[in-house]
């Protein structure tokens, strides 16, 4: 048993507590992507939030060199905070049975990582510059955009589960 194997089991079993009503609707798995899903992007929103308004003060980063404006520099604090909390609990809590290797998996978390970060360059660019949305209420929109896009490649690519029997029992 792995150190951490402990922290993210409470966290399976304290989400699974919240299932039943959902039985029906959904599978378990679909219940834990969702609300490992909730949880990582409340973390975002709050993370992003705090550097936006409280570390950056929505002013521009000036590195010395180059300006980053503030609403790109908050993203890219709060980005590989949030890549890493989002692929250990979706490796540890959601798709704990795909039997690809950790490498492979975060390889292709990454793909699917950058796909959402165009999808985010765009529609920052979008909404801020062209619309001139709020950066935060921005940062939402763009969020709530790529959830349906990432759960499907975390699914079918990133985390893919074999069609054994075996590996789909221990899912449940």
């Amino acid at each position: 048993m792995n150190i951490h194997e402990p922290f993210f089991e409470l966290i399976r079993k304290i989400i699974d507590f919240f299932y039943p009503p959902f039985r029906k609707k959904m599978s378990i798995q679909l219940f834990r992507y969702g609300s490992i899903g909730a949880i990582n992007l409340m973390f975002d929103w709050l993370l992003y939030f705090i550097i936006y308004n409280l570390v950056l003060q929505q002013r521009m980063l000036d590195l010395g060199f180059v300006a980053i404006k503030s609403y790109n520099a908050a993203f890219g604090i709060k980005f590989p905070i949030v890549l890493f909390s989002g692929f250990l609990m979706q490796k540890y809590v959601t798709f704990s049975c795909s039997e690809l290797q950790g490498r492979v998996q975060l390889f292709r978390y990454l793909v699917v990582v950058l796909v959402n970060v165009f999808i985010n360059y765009i529609g920052f660019w979008l909404l801020v510059e062209c619309l001139h949305f709020y950066g935060t209420i921005s940062n939402m929109i763009i969020s709530v955009s790529t959830i349906g896009i990432s759960y499907f490649s975390q699914k079918y690519y990133t985390f893919k589960i074999s069609t054994n029997p075996q590996t789909i029992e221990r899912i449940v």
